[in-house]
């Protein structure tokens, strides 16, 4: 069962992990209790009200519609779907969206009934009620439930396609190895795996983690941003994105939304990437693979 907060204020706001700690349950994590919203609303710190990207409802409104239109699948599904629309409805800058205060807001203070029902596990054997991992509240931007999809999708869109970001979070696994990595951050090591799982020379979990770790090891003594480098990021293009935020339309729902208008990567860098980590992948040690390549 999820409980939908019974108060919802206008604006976006911070808590910090020891504010929030008061309002993290057992029962929450079981998906028992509700939020005390209206005490966390008070203990939480405003934002401007001058910003039109803090409008609260429009992040509600999105989350009310990734529960109802994958309420009848995985919930795994919605990752794909939310990650881009999210990004796009809050455009944040990265230094933004590296205040974990606004992502434990989004957890306890706007949709909470979303990181139960994206995150209880079944219940065991044992017990009667499934759980939901804390960290899916307050953990890392990796694990924490609206930060790994903000972050996924920043660092998996090239330029204003978000395509490349619906790919990797699709893959649940690719999702969890990738953001935990700091070569993720180089854009074309990035729509390099995904370009890798577009051409099936990775498919299943454990050849993705097996891939994901062989580039990160490689990055040891290999500087991809030297043997492929990105464009130069364009600043006043995702200035001018974010500017616009108050009087863009919501995100839409049935295509992918539009991301600022920075010049995409590099095809010739990307290419690089793929041929070199495809060799990575065929040297890397596959759990279940046997000498032929099959698993």
């Amino acid at each position: 069962m999820t409980f939908r907060p019974e108060y919802l204020p206008e604006r976006l706001a911070l808590i910090s992990d020891i504010q929030a700690a008061e309002y993290i349950s057992a029962g929450l994590l079981e998906g028992r209790e509700d939020v005390p919203s209206i005490a966390l609303n008070k203990a939480a710190e405003a934002l401007p009200d001058d910003d039109g990207r803090l409008r609260l409802d429009r992040v509600r409104d999105l989350i009310d519609e990734a529960m109802t239109t994958f309420r009848d699948e995985r919930p795994t599904v919605a990752d794909a779907w939310l990650a881009p629309r999210l990004h796009e409805t809050l455009r944040l800058t990265r230094r933004e969206a590296a205040e974990k205060r606004f992502w434990t807001f989004m957890a306890l203070g706007v949709a909470p009934d979303y990181v139960v029902w994206r995150h209880l596990s079944e219940p065991k054997a044992d017990d009667t009620h499934g759980r939901v991992a804390r960290d899916r509240f307050v953990g890392p931007h990796s694990k924490q439930t609206f930060a790994r999809l903000w972050w996924a999708a920043e660092l998996f869109r090239d330029g204003p396609d978000y395509r490349p970001a619906v790919v990797a979070c699709g893959n649940q696994d690719m999702l969890n190895s990738a953001l935990r990595l700091d070569v993720i951050d180089h854009r074309p090591t990035a729509l390099a795996l995904v370009k890798l799982m577009e051409r099936g020379t990775v498919r299943t979990g454990r050849e993705v983690n097996a891939l994901t770790s062989a580039v990160n090891a490689a990055a040891a003594t290999l500087m991809y941003d030297v043997i492929a480098p990105d464009v130069e990021r364009d600043g006043e293009a995702l200035r001018d994105w974010i500017a616009g935020a108050g009087s863009a339309l919501p995100s839409p729902r049935n295509h992918l939304p539009e991301g600022p208008e920075e010049e995409r990567a590099s095809r010739e860098a990307v290419e690089k990437l793929v041929d070199h980590f495809a060799e990575l992948f065929a040297d890397a040690q596959v759990r279940g693979r046997t000498s032929g390549g099959s698993e």
